[in-house]
Formats: structure tokens, sequence, C-alpha cells
């Protein structure tokens, strides 16, 4: 695990990525309560046939961030905000894939392995940076925050806009796991030959095969394949440029490990934030060890068997 580093400048484009049910929601919700943030957000991303150009997230963030204010100036838009949460128009930061595979490239949101930077060719480049700096000029924002699950897909976001910075957010592989079962998103009862991620790697398919088809072991075996997808992306990424974060170490301590996130990114602390973490963000320690409840004592003993060794390299106890 990479240790903090402070980024001297503020980004243009700041990623967090992670597997699915990792965290990632949590992280980039709260940074995008930060004044100098923007985001895609939800309604954004649902909106974009409807309104043809769509408004690039203009207001995104006042209404995002009312909920917390206490001015009466700001309760009409506090009220708003509510209104558009209902269903899914979320004013809320969103991963935006409609609009990303719409506006920057097809198949973004369901590549069937990472995008580095051999994948970006000078139309995906022009696209990829009119998206941000649009949408960064209508919300009069700093850093755009760009939330992605799955494959990280940094490789060739950096090499579009190069200072692009990634918080890369890791969960414990068994938490995830057992996550991902309960999810009507996951698609793995469909089998590695036929779910979003694309065929197992050799190795982990022969694990796969071993386990006697576990769905289990095939959810823990494609946190491990993202994991080490991560990996070898950060290995790629110009020094100073990614920063891994535990889950768990939020959990712990998140006005710290708040800090650290948005000391790397360049952004100051504001008592917005505080506001937020108390107000908007309830930490549930709680949900740490819901694996083992969520998950037979034999499924355990199954998942942490193929994921000793990533478990062992970022902390996690077995």
């Amino acid at each position: 695990m990479s240790a903090p580093r402070v980024a001297p400048t503020t980004p243009r484009l700041a990623v967090v990525a992670g597997t699915g049910r990792s965290g990632t929601t949590l992280v980039t919700e709260l940074v995008a309560r930060h004044p100098a943030t923007g985001f895609v957000s939800g309604l954004d991303d649902r909106l974009w046939q409807v309104v043809p150009g769509g408004p690039a997230g203009r207001g995104n963030g006042a209404l995002y961030r009312a909920g917390g204010a206490r001015p009466s100036s700001m309760r009409a838009l506090a009220e708003a905000g509510r209104l558009l949460e209902r269903g899914r128009l979320r004013v809320r930061p969103s991963e935006g894939y409609r609009l990303l595979d719409h506006h920057v490239m097809p198949g973004f949101s369901t590549v069937s392995r990472d995008l580095v930077a051999d994948d970006l060719t000078p139309v995906v480049r022009d696209r990829l940076v009119a998206f941000v700096e649009r949408r960064l000029a209508a919300q009069g924002a700093e850093v755009l925050v760009q939330h992605l699950t799955g494959w990280p897909r940094t490789g060739l976001l950096q090499a579009a806009l190069p200072g692009t910075r990634t918080v890369h957010v890791v969960r414990d592989g068994r938490a995830v796991a057992a996550s991902w079962l309960q999810m009507g998103w996951w698609d793995g009862r469909r089998g590695p030959d036929r779910w979003i991620y694309g065929p197992l790697p050799a190795d982990l398919h022969e694990e796969w095969e071993r386990s006697g088809r576990d769905f289990v072991v095939l959810a823990a075996l494609g946190w491990r394949m993202l994991l080490e997808a991560a990996e070898r992306a950060r290995a790629a990424a110009a020094p100073g440029t990614w920063h891994d974060l535990r889950y768990e170490d939020l959990l712990d301590d998140p006005r710290g490990r708040l800090e650290e996130v948005l000391a790397f990114l360049g952004l100051p602390w504001t008592p917005a934030l505080q506001a937020a973490l108390r107000r908007h963000h309830r930490v549930e320690r709680g949900r740490r060890e819901a694996f083992r409840r969520e998950l037979a004592p034999r499924q355990v003993a199954a998942v942490e068997a193929v994921l000793a060794e990533p478990l062992d390299r970022w902390g996690y106890a077995v």
C-alpha cells in the first residue's frame, strides 16, 4: 500500500476508483462537498438525451451542498435538492456512465479489461478534455471529481489529462464479495465468461474450477482481479498522482483520512466538510465484520483460501 503523498497543485480531474461496494461512493460524496469541486450528477446522467448538450451540471454544487446549509436563503435550494433526490434523478455525484459512453468513448462503462494509455486515440483525448473542461467552466470548479468502479481506467484518463490524480479506495475483499452477492447488478451467476468484467485470467479461472464453481469464490476472485489491475495502474501512474485509501481506515478516522485526501488533491480543509461528516455521512463501524454474518463459515473459509495473499498484503488479518 502506497504512503500518502501530497500533491503540490490542484489537478483538473480527480478520479475516485475502486471495486463496486468498496466505499468509493462515500469518498466521492465527501470530496464533492468541497466548494472547489465539480461533478457529474445522477440527474445529468439521465437527462442528457432530454436536454440536447445538457447544462454540464450547472448548479450541481449549490443543490448538493445546500442540504447542510443553515441560512434561510439556502432552504429553497435544499428543498429542490430533496425533490430531485426522488427516484434516480439525484443531484449527487454519479459515475455518469451514460454521459461518458455517449460523449467520450462508446463502451467506456462496459470494457472487458482495464483501459490503459495505449487505448487512447486522438478522438477520445479531445472528447475527454472537452468533457472535463466544459463541466469545470459550467460549475465554476477547480477540479472535476469523477467516480469510477470496476476497472480503474486511470491509465487512459491520465494519458489524456496529465496530472490527473487517483484516489484508490480498497475494502476488505471478504466484505466486498459478500456484498456483491446481494446486489442485483452483480452478474457473476452467469459465469465469468458472460459477466461484465470479461474472462478471468487462467490462474484465477483454475481456482474457480477447483472450488466447484462456487459463486462466493467467484466474487472473491473478481475483487482480486480488479485489485491487481489497480495495482498495475498505480505502477504505471506518474509519481505523486496516486493515493491508496483503505475504507476501514476512513471508518476509524474520517477527519484525518479525508484531510489526507484533500491535501493530495491540493484542496484545503473547510468547515463545511466537518459539517458534512457530521450530518450526511454517518460512519458505520459495525459493518467492518458484517461478512461474517452474511456468509456461512464454510464460505468465509473458501474466500480466505483464494484471497490470503492480497488480504495480507493490504493489512487484513486472516
